[in-house]
């Protein structure tokens, strides 16, 4: 049996309110928000007493979504400081590619993002750039500069190491 798809990303946080709004500042769609508390959510997820509130967000192609989890009880626990460097061990950021990497980072430090670094140009094909946004979760975002880049970011290129 194959794998079919990735479904989504689960990110756990304590302001869900935040996240959303920053995540459809940058073009992402809120699917739903609701509370979730049921026994089989305590049997899957390990966790006795799950209460948490939860808001999907979906990319504008539909392909992607994002599961933003607030628990209400049992409370979070943090693995590590907000603020962690992008090579802390761990799911460390997530990558969109956007229209105009300049207006988008405007927008999103509208709603408290920071950039981790500065914006930077990769070999004339993106201009690329991290941002700190809620909870320390580190967005990448990616601007094609070229139509190739368009397509993502080719395979040939880690195989060559560049």
């Amino acid at each position: 049996m194959a794998l079919q798809r990735m479904d989504h990303v689960g990110i756990v946080l304590e302001d869900l309110d935040a996240a959303v709004a920053l995540f459809t500042e940058l073009g992402m769609e809120l699917e739903g928000r609701m509370p979730v508390q049921a026994p089989w959510v305590d049997r899957v997820v390990g966790l006795d007493g799950i209460r948490v509130e939860i808001a999907m967000m979906r990319t504008p192609d539909g392909h992607s979504r994002l599961e933003l989890t607030r628990f209400l009880a049992p409370p979070a626990v943090s693995a590590g400081p907000a603020g962690a460097p992008a090579n802390t061990i761990g799911i460390r950021r997530l990558m969109f590619a956007v229209d105009d990497l300049d207006d988008t980072v405007t927008r999103l430090r509208a709603h408290g993002a920071e950039l981790v670094g500065e914006i930077a140009d990769y070999e004339d094909t993106f201009r690329l750039c991290y941002l700190r946004g809620p909870e320390g979760i580190i967005i990448a975002l990616a601007q094609p500069l070229s139509a190739e880049a368009a397509d993502g970011f080719p395979a040939d290129r880690f195989e060559n190491g560049r």
